[in-house]
């Protein structure tokens, strides 16, 4: 399996994601939406960034799970509901990202979100691997 990170000269500088991901590979896995659930079901932290670490947390669990690592991430998809915050706080955001995930960063995108399924939830992440 490889993953082979693109970042074009002609585009903005990519900080905390790549502008494109090559997936070479015989298994995709799937990830689900996770936000900040406990084991009980309950969302816990009340700011961004507490969030956003237990939400990485649940997706690098599922992706563990199905026999992958941050390593293998392809895409990830970041749900927010107040994007001003999530911009204000990126540095933080990504410091989270990269002690847990490392720094092979997959495609990304942030989209704002009026509301999330857990209607405490202020982010919520999904995405796909591709695992030999």
């Amino acid at each position: 399996m490889s993953l082979d990170r693109v970042n074009p000269a002609g585009l903005s500088p990519a900080s905390g994601f790549s502008h494109a991901v090559v997936a070479t590979g015989s298994r995709l896995v799937f990830l689900a939406g996770q936000t900040a659930l406990d084991g009980d079901g309950t969302v816990v932290g009340a700011t961004l960034p507490e969030q956003f670490r237990t939400a990485l947390t649940n997706l690098l669990a599922a992706l563990d799970a199905a026999g992958g690592s941050p390593r293998d991430l392809a895409r990830v998809t970041v749900y927010a509901t107040d994007v001003g915050d999530y911009r204000d706080k990126a540095r933080e955001l990504g410091a989270i990202w990269r002690e847990l995930a490392g720094r092979d960063y997959p495609a990304m995108a942030v989209i704002g979100a009026v509301r999330l399924w857990d209607s405490q939830a202020l982010v919520e992440l999904d995405g796909f691997a591709v695992l030999d």
